[in-house]
């Protein structure tokens, strides 16, 4: 057995299962998951009829670096979406499709770290829980950044030491963020690119909730355009990993993929080939007309705006609670410890949230998590509201 499997902490959903173990909700009242980040929203129409209409590429083994074709959907999607040049990015050379970001996120570690110097993996905290798998089995220490309120929920970046750079290989970061939904700021990003290139570490920025915000002129940057605002049009030392799942309501569809640094795309098709994780040429299919379309994302994003209206209308007077700047969670201050709070919602109304202690790590004594909560607005907009009362009448109930 690799004894790095025995570093690995409960999956945060493992522990929920325990935690609500034994405990028989009111039976009148249906349940409503607001745990999983798991979107709900129907699938658009024209992805479900390209993907049939490609069935018969089953009898094809798919390419480990995709079709041309959906590479140059990806390169124009990213161009269009972050200003970048025409033609700075090469579809060939800088693009690597994924099935999902989550497997792209734990390969590049496996793929990429050189386990013989010491190597440290930053990321934030709270944070997803791939990225501290993902360390621990390539043989790296995760050093954890403490995502705290007074900062706006993002990592302090400048109170990191520079041995800690000095052994830094890979730095994880989430923009907008899981469980928080703050976005780096330009500035942020081209700081951190130039430490990249002075202690020559790698960026893995994962932006798979890019596409979910509330003001339609306010995009999220992201990392590849605050590199080629450096003049890096290269993308030295920058990674960055996108996916359809919440963009375009297909988590089932397994797609994504990274872009940038060519170097490192190279080494990591090296190890993608014998990994065996070529994307089926049927969802290759479906990709491209996903990517090639943003009606459909507009409409999703006008989704979780109304449920975001409407569930903070319901909870804002009863919970310390603010609207993310992206994405789909909501981060409330808890009015008991997180996990009590979670156990009783449960067994008083048959909501399920998930403790945000489970998504973060103590610390010197302290976890960012400890006291809040992490609420995935995924459900339809009624269900949203109807958990929104129940938790509001419990809360009142304390």
């Amino acid at each position: 057995m690799n004894p790095d499997l025995a570093r690995l902490q409960p999956y945060p959903f493992e522990k929920l299962a325990a935690l609500k173990g034994g405990i028989e909700p009111p039976a009148g009242l249906g349940h409503i998951a607001l745990s999983m980040g798991e979107p709900k929203h129907p699938t658009p129409s024209f992805i479900v009829e390209t993907l049939i209409a490609h069935l018969h590429l089953l009898s094809a083994y798919p390419s480990t670096r995709g079709s041309p074709v959906l590479r140059q959907a990806i390169a124009d999607w990213l161009t269009r979406r972050y200003h970048l040049p025409a033609d700075c990015l090469d579809p060939e050379r800088q693009i690597l499709p994924l099935n999902g970001t989550r497997e792209g996120l734990f390969a590049f570690a496996q793929a990429l770290v050189d386990r013989n110097r010491k190597p440290l993996v930053l990321m934030p905290n709270p944070f997803y829980q791939i990225y501290e798998g993902a360390t621990l089995l390539a043989g790296a220490e995760p050093h954890f950044l403490p995502c705290l309120p007074e900062n706006g929920f993002l990592p302090d970046f400048a109170a990191v030491a520079a041995d800690t750079w000095r052994r830094c290989q890979i730095l994880y970061l989430c923009s907008p963020g899981n469980p928080t939904g703050a976005v780096i700021p330009l500035a942020t990003l081209q700081a951190l690119i130039q430490l990249a290139e002075e202690y020559d570490f790698l960026i893995a920025a994962d932006e798979c909730y890019s596409e979910l915000y509330g003001n339609e002129g306010q995009a999220p940057v992201g990392l590849l355009q605050a590199a080629a605002a450096l003049g890096r049009r290269d993308f030295r030392h920058c990674l960055v990993f996108h996916s359809l799942s919440k963009r375009s309501n297909v988590p089932g569809l397994r797609s994504g993929f990274i872009a940038g640094d060519a170097r490192v795309i190279e080494r990591f098709f090296q190890y993608r080939t014998y990994h065996g994780c070529a994307m089926p040429g049927h969802h290759q299919h479906a990709s491209i007309a996903a990517w090639r379309d943003e009606t459909h994302v507009i409409a999703n994003r006008a989704l979780y705006r109304a449920k975001f209206d409407a569930v903070l209308a319901i909870l804002g007077e009863v919970l310390e609670v603010t609207r993310p700047d992206a994405g789909f969670y909501l981060w409330p201050v808890t009015p008991i410890p997180d996990p009590d709070f979670a156990r009783r919602l449960f067994a008083a109304a048959n909501v399920t949230i998930l403790p945000g202690t489970y998504l973060s790590r103590t610390v010197s004594g302290h976890n960012p998590g400890a006291q809040r909560a992490r609420l995935a607005l995924v459900a339809p907009l009624d269900e949203c509201v109807e958990a929104a009362w129940r938790i509001r009448r419990f809360i009142e109930s304390l």
